[in-house]
């Protein structure tokens, strides 16, 4: 993709989330679109944001379970930018209208207390970096849509990447656990909407070990000239697939000895 034509979609998706209204598929629009196209769109998204007067609070990790990178025929995760306006509180309600088709998952939260950044990072780095963990939402919303109503072809990785890897909030629950001394592989999670059980899930679904994923966020900003900063909240994958959470939908994660999350929809 030319600068031009990076800007323009960059420009497209911000306008599609300030109206609610979908675009159409990035890869059908650009068709010789790449990976680095794509994480192009979404710096220059960022951009966008920042010149607005957002602020960036961390990173999330998409698709890190083997069934979600095999639907979308991919052997590597993705990631996107945590924005100051993207944080709620746990119980707290989410504005009607406030997003266009939203979404929850459980993830495991890194709280980092240490720069963290370096193509040579390793699991030992990401432990010491971190403050504490803890149990979180992810919310998604798709500013493109799922699908191409002409032609039926489903959204691809370089959508997803560019739409800022379909992230739009961060729910974080009040426990606080040292990495060190919790199996985050064998953390769990029942999530419910409406008082129904929708999904559960462990830790080990994410790259088998959420460490990881941190890592490999770490090394995959460094090939951008980006780090992970203190203070900055890491989202490292979902471990249960989206549930979809239409108005007046009620989310809650119950993470036993680990904790708890909820968030409701108006």
């Amino acid at each position: 993709m030319t600068p031009d034509q990076i800007n323009a979609a960059a420009t497209a998706l911000f306008e599609a989330e300030t109206t609610g209204q979908q675009i159409g598929l990035l890869s059908l629009a650009y068709p010789d679109i790449t990976m680095d196209d794509a994480y192009a769109v979404q710096t220059r998204l960022m951009a966008l944001k920042l010149a607005e007067g957002r602020r960036v609070i961390g990173w999330k990790i998409g698709l890190t379970s083997r069934a979600m990178q095999d639907a979308l025929g991919i052997d590597i995760p993705d990631s996107g930018v945590l924005f100051d306006d993207m944080a709620f509180d746990t119980g707290s309600t989410v504005p009607e209208r406030r997003f266009i088709e939203p979404r929850v998952e459980a993830e495991i939260a890194f709280v980092m207390d240490a720069p963290l950044g370096g193509a040579d990072i390793t699991r030992d780095d990401v432990l010491d970096a971190t403050a504490h963990v803890c149990p979180s939402l992810e919310l998604l919303d798709t500013r493109i849509l799922r699908k191409d109503p002409a032609t039926g072809s489903p959204r691809r990785i370089f959508d997803t990447i560019s739409d800022n890897a379909a992230n739009a909030g961060v729910v974080l629950g009040e426990a606080r656990h040292d990495p060190r001394v919790v199996d985050l592989r064998r953390v769990g999670a029942i999530v419910t909407r409406d008082g129904g059980v929708e999904e559960t899930g462990l830790g080990a679904g994410v790259l088998n070990d959420p460490v990881e994923s941190v890592v490999w966020l770490a090394r995959r900003m460094a090939q951008y000239g980006q780090r992970i900063e203190p203070g900055h909240v890491i989202l490292s994958g979902s471990f249960i697939r989206p549930i979809e959470c239409p108005p007046g939908s009620a989310i809650h994660a119950d993470f036993g000895d680990f904790g708890e999350v909820s968030i409701s929809f108006a």
